[in-house]
């Protein structure tokens, strides 16, 4: 028995006067849209008789057969599929958010970072030292060449470049500045040396506090203690001797009798060469205010 498609389905004046098929979908709008699939009543027939589906005809020219999408609709809605054009954006704009609450550490940041914090080994623990804060103070410390023969370094601290105790933070300033001394000695240093204390023009608010050189001295690696060769103090005053006198007690009689004084730069020419040593202005003016003096 032959069945004839629903009327009008393969018609051509039917194919003709139905709408155009959108061909973007509106993205813009402020209702989402639906489109429903809604498959036709088709009778088939398995002869090859006229008007079947199977027939010469239609098998001849299958690109005749035309379905209006319009008119099909989807057997169940919960199968439907339903778009729109804010999920995405949404979804796209809290990943946008998160993205940028997680800001970039830079290689400059990181040369940054490094230079702000320096990481050194004192005693077998890691410390870590404040460059910030100890930068205006770096100049207390300074290699003076050598002396002798090989490599003897002289290691110049001139204590007029010590902070002030006035400040809020010195304690902070003075045990940064203290890692930042131990360190730098220990890279100056490969064989013997000698340490030239620039005494001279530091008023007693820059003075370093008793235990404060105790704690250098405590410190200081065996090695630097054995190398040690003199400690030369240039202008003492009454102050730093009785520091001196003081410490006795905690220091070996090695390291006391390691110590001199000298009065002038000139008496300390004498004894070790000046040409690659730095002396601060300050010093060199209270070394010609001493020097006019009867």
């Amino acid at each position: 028995m032959d069945i004839p498609f629903e009327e009008g389905m393969l018609s051509p004046s039917a194919a003709d006067m139905r709408p155009e098929p959108p061909n973007s979908l509106d993205l813009n709008g402020s209702h989402p849209q639906r489109i429903k699939l809604t498959a036709p009543n088709i009778n088939l027939s398995l002869d090859q008789s006229e008007g079947s589906v199977l027939s010469d005809d239609n098998l001849d020219s299958p690109d005749e057969i035309d379905i209006n999408v319009d008119e099909l609709d989807t057997p169940d809605e919960a199968d439907s599929f339903e778009y729109t054009g804010h999920e995405d954006h949404t979804a796209n704009k809290d990943s946008g958010q998160e993205s940028e609450s997680i800001p970039e550490y830079t290689a400059e940041e990181e040369r940054e970072d490094n230079r702000l914090w320096r990481t050194v080994v004192i005693g077998e623990q890691e410390q870590r030292i404040d460059m910030k804060v100890i930068e205006p103070y770096r100049r207390v410390i300074s290699h003076g060449g050598y002396y002798g023969d090989g490599l003897n370094a002289i290691i110049v601290f001139a204590a007029c470049f010590l902070p002030d105790s006035s400040r809020a933070d010195y304690h902070y300033v003075m045990e940064n500045l203290f890692l930042y001394v131990i360190s730098t000695l220990e890279l100056m240093v490969a064989e013997d040396y000698m340490i030239v204390y620039l005494n001279g023009a530091t008023p007693r608010r820059r003075m370093p506090g008793l235990g404060w050189m105790k704690k250098c001295y405590q410190m200081i690696d065996r090695r630097l203690r054995k190398n040690l060769k003199s400690f030369i103090i240039v202008h003492p005053s009454w102050f730093i001797r009785t520091i001196l006198a003081i410490t006795r007690p905690f220091i070996s009689s090695k390291f006391s009798s390691k110590i001199k004084y000298v009065s002038s730069l000139s008496e300390l020419s004498g004894l070790i060469p000046m040409d690659c040593i730095h002396i601060p202005e300050s010093i060199i003016n209270i070394n010609l205010k001493l020097k006019e003096k009867p």
